[in-house]
């Protein structure tokens, strides 16, 4: 009977993929079957001297750094970034964070990870926009790796400006004091892996990874969900 309802429902209100905005069949959520198939993955995972790894070099300390999809303007993986931060499709965080979780799980060099830590919002931010999309991402990582999600270690303790438009020294500036730490002795001389939506030129994650390793005995990873390096 519920199937009936909501096929019913579906007739008037479609669900649609919000990658590429055909109608999604019954047993899908949020993306379809061929989306998630040809989704355009970095595989960044597979390699420790990724281009990626570069972006930290001689500024922060991190042992591994991946991100699974290739962010390009107008590409599927643009439409989904979008509809997950301004939309309110904060689920594509979950779901997506379980398939690449799955996959991190398999590599050495992830599996001793110890605790995911999202980066977190400002308090007013997170307000406005409703949820914490980092979180969410977390929340699927946390599934897939079979590893706990933090989000009382790493706090945003100021509200800054957007960082789209910015130089790499300028998104620096912005962000260089923003994170601080709270309840840090829960992971001292744990791996953390630190997750966020989108790296480009990786200033927020550098200031968030600094604030991290002031904790003893810590050790840092970073994931997010794409990068347009590569």
């Amino acid at each position: 009977m519920k199937k009936f309802f909501d096929n019913v429902i579906s007739m008037f209100y479609p669900r649609l993929c919000v990658g590429c905005g055909d109608a999604l069949q019954h047993h899908e959520q949020l993306l379809c079957t061929h989306c998630l198939l040809h989704l355009p993955e970095t595989n960044f995972h597979k390699e420790h001297d990724n281009p990626l790894k570069l972006i930290f070099a001689g500024r922060v300390k991190v042992e591994e750094v991946a991100s699974y999809l290739s962010y390009k303007k107008g590409n599927t993986v643009q439409h989904i970034l979008h509809n997950l931060k301004y939309k309110g499709k904060k689920e594509l965080g979950s779901l997506l964070g379980l398939h690449y979780g799955r996959q991190l799980i398999t590599e050495p060099r992830f599996q001793d990870i110890d605790y995911i830590i999202p980066i977190p919002l400002h308090p007013k931010k997170e307000r406005k926009r409703g949820y914490n999309q980092s979180e969410w991402i977390a929340m699927g990582l946390s599934k897939g790796m079979g590893r706990p999600y933090l989000k009382d270690v790493l706090v945003r303790t100021h509200f800054t400006e957007t960082q789209t438009k910015k130089s790499r020294f300028n998104r620096w500036e912005n962000v260089k004091e923003v994170f601080q730490i709270q309840n840090g002795e829960q992971v001292r001389g744990k791996h953390l892996l630190v997750c966020d939506d989108v790296l480009t030129t990786g200033a927020t994650t550098e200031a968030a990874v600094q604030q991290l390793l002031t904790i003893e005995g810590v050790c840092v990873s970073v994931v997010t969900l794409a990068t347009a390096q590569g």
